[in-house]
């Protein structure tokens, strides 16, 4: 039986731009989603953003523009920011829209209705940045206990009979922790909130008066529904609930065996998830979801991002830097769910360089170039039998593909990924291990030959699969690369088997997955394009780039980043005659020295060399125009500097895959050296 899977993020506030952190939470909610659909489960994945109460209707004003044109911009900003992480959300719910104004009211009606809802007045502190009333324990200094300001406030209210559900959330909590299946994710969270709710819970302000921004209460609209019943309410007024098609309500959700609904927050906000919603459902009657799971912080020199601080890390720089799929692994890797994590962009670089340019690409460059050179570029077929290292490398990728659907499926994003890159490594110690290389130079064993490569292409298939929900791009290119072009299908993790790579696949050599980052040239450009994103920091939210029908978003669509210019002090003068190039188009040649380990002419062709190259754990076959200047044994041992990025070329009916770097040296080239040993694959820069 198919299940289904409801995944959502919280709503973002509109009154301020998506920063690292918003991405983080929408991007494990997408690789989530991802995941489950590729168990083949029935998925729904919501989004989107909170328009409504004080904070918002404050900062418009400061803005001078309405509300609605401050939710506009901001909401442009998310839709504009999506597509380019391959977020593959289903919805995105704006509280301004008709749908979720319907479900506000129906779910205030049935708490109404069960008496649960009366009027009285409230006189306490109110804090603005969390929209949230707090009693006199929970403020010092001023201050509540996310240290926002707070204010004195004395006004009408209407009230929910939160007192009356204590005993019952304590009873959910203790419940659902018997059974396996926790409501409060992680522990920690689920402490701190059983704690709460024993500490006694007070009635709930849920209407103010003096905000006017908002979804006036049924039958009084002197009073706008209190933020948190309007927000949370998004998860089901998304699906249709009080509206007029309820199906995809009645068909995510549910409490059954069957039925996931899992909310994704920030621990800053699990009380009114935890606490807050359950306890509304109840009153309500409505079915409860199946878990709140609370992550942590990025941290950024020990403190929690904060626009106030200063200390906002925005994803445009990195996007135009090391790309999305980068930034995604590194989010899932670095961070162990529900924990907090500290973010720095040198740690970025290396996990870029690390695990994915030295690792998963260099992997990938690997055993397509091998596939080209030893099988004419083509994936073989099963053979009659492998040999014992073929054998125990399925072994290895079984215990791998078990230990990351194990994390997986408990949201160990980090322990997971841990567990496909052990196998990434096993994958590279196979090939140094069984050489085969050396293996097609004996024509006797041309089975163990085409045995190894297969299972080495099969490996690089499984790794793309399991990569696929948190490196959606990368994965794509891998495979298309093995001449399996197109996502990977739903269901495809569930049914995921060693050595199902269809042989006869036509290789189809492709850029390197993760080119090698120079770290302090890539950190210099993430500041460089970060100062130039604190110029928009600076001023009011944008309007939007073209008008948004009030409460409606607009269909989404992916534009290509913008590249700022790298960091420089003046114009470098220009030789005479040289057209001028921008450094991003020098960075995409990659230079690399190279061990010369074979070297003979070329038949029938004068000038040419056939030189067979060590590139750090990969050969390369050159081929150069240089042997009316050298002889072949001038060359053997010597380390020689090649265009290792280059698209293959066939000279004189024999494929070079780079270019020998020589000098004009008026009687010949000049084959470029060094004055010291250099290891080989070191990039020339």
């Amino acid at each position: 039986m198919t299940k289904t899977f409801y995944v959502t993020t919280p709503i973002y506030y509109v009154n301020d731009r998506p920063h690292i952190g918003h991405v983080y939470t929408t991007v494990v909610a997408d690789t989530i989603a991802r995941y489950r659909r590729l168990m083949g489960d029935d998925v729904r994945f919501l989004t989107g953003t909170d328009e409504h109460g004080q904070k918002i209707e404050r900062a418009a004003e400061k803005q001078g523009v309405r509300p609605i044109d401050l939710a506009d911009g901001v909401v442009r900003n998310y839709l504009d920011l999506y597509p380019k992480f391959e977020i593959t959300h289903d919805d995105f719910v704006r509280t301004t829209q008709p749908r979720h104004h319907a479900g506000v009211e129906a779910i205030f009606a049935l708490m109404q209705k069960r008496g649960d809802i009366y009027l009285g007045a409230y006189e306490g502190w109110y804090c603005t940045g969390c929209e949230a009333f707090y009693p006199e324990n929970q403020v010092e200094n001023g201050r509540c206990e996310q240290g926002h300001p707070v204010e004195r406030t004395q006004e009408e209210s209407y009230f929910f009979r939160l007192s009356a559900y204590g005993d019952k959330l304590l009873e959910l909590y203790r419940r659902t922790e018997e059974e396996g299946r926790p409501f409060v994710r992680p522990r920690t969270r689920l402490n701190e909130v059983r704690s709460f709710v024993e500490g006694g819970l007070n009635d709930l302000s849920i209407s103010r008066r003096t905000v006017r921004w908002g979804i006036p209460v049924p039958g009084d609209p002197k009073h706008v529904i209190y933020v948190w019943l309007d927000a949370l309410t998004n998860y089901i007024s998304a699906l249709g609930f009080g509206g007029k098609d309820p199906a995809l309500y009645e068909r995510y959700w549910r409490e059954a065996p069957d039925a996931t609904v899992l909310h994704l927050t920030g621990k800053e906000i699990v009380r009114f998830h935890a606490v807050y919603w359950p306890a509304f459902l109840m009153s309500a009657g409505l079915p409860l979801p199946t878990a709140v799971y609370s992550h942590g912080w990025w941290l950024f020199d020990n403190e929690k991002m904060s626009k106030s601080i200063g200390n906002v890390v925005r994803p445009g720089p990195l996007l135009d830097a090391v790309g999305p799929d980068a930034i995604r692994y590194f989010m899932l890797r670095e961070m162990s769910f529900g924990a907090d994590g500290t973010y720095s962009h040198q740690a970025l670089i290396e996990r870029l360089n690390g695990d994915l340019a030295n690792g998963l690409g260099n992997l990938v460059s690997r055993v397509v170039a091998l596939l080209e050179r030893e099988t004419g570029g083509r994936v073989p077929d099963p053979g009659a039998a492998d040999p014992p290292s073929v054998l125990a490398l399925g072994d290895a990728a079984r215990a791998s593909f078990a230990a990351y659907r194990a994390a997986f499926d408990r949201y160990a994003f980090s322990e997971g990924l841990a567990a496909i890159f052990e196998f990434v490594g096993e994958l590279n110690r196979f090939l140094v291990r069984e050489e085969p290389w050396k293996i097609a130079k004996d024509p006797a064993r041309g089975a163990d030959l085409r045995s190894v490569l297969r299972a080495c292409a099969e490996g690089v298939r499984s790794v793309a699969v399991w990569c696929a929900p948190v490196m959606p791009g990368a994965a794509r290119r891998a495979l298309a690369q093995l001449g399996v072009p197109g996502d990977p299908r739903p269901g495809e993790l569930a049914t995921w088997q060693w050595d199902q790579i269809p042989g006869g696949a036509a290789i189809a050599r492709g850029e390197s997955l993760f080119p090698r980052a120079d770290p302090a040239e890539t950190l210099a450009r993430i500041r460089a394009l970060e100062e130039t994103s604190a110029v928009s920091d600076s001023g009011p939210t944008p309007p939007p780039k073209a008008p948004l029908p009030p409460g409606v978003a607009p269909e989404a669509k992916a534009e290509a980043p913008t590249l700022a210019p790298t960091a420089a002090s003046s114009p470098a003068p220009q030789a005479a005659g040289l057209e001028q190039i921008e450094i991003d188009q020098f960075m995409k040649v990659e230079l690399r020295t190279a061990k010369v380990e074979l070297a003979e002419r070329v038949p029938k062709a004068d000038k040419l060399l056939r030189l067979i190259v060590d590139l750090g754990g990969e050969k390369r076959q050159i081929v150069a125009g240089i042997a009316a200047k050298y002889a072949p044994e001038d060359l053997l041992g010597r380390t020689i500097v090649i265009v290792a990025n280059l698209k293959p070329a066939k000279l004189r009916g024999v494929e070079s895959q780079g270019m020998l770097l020589a000098a004009d040296g008026g009687e010949g080239p000049v084959v470029i050296g060094f004055d010291r040993d250099v290891p080989p694959g070191t990039r020339v820069r």
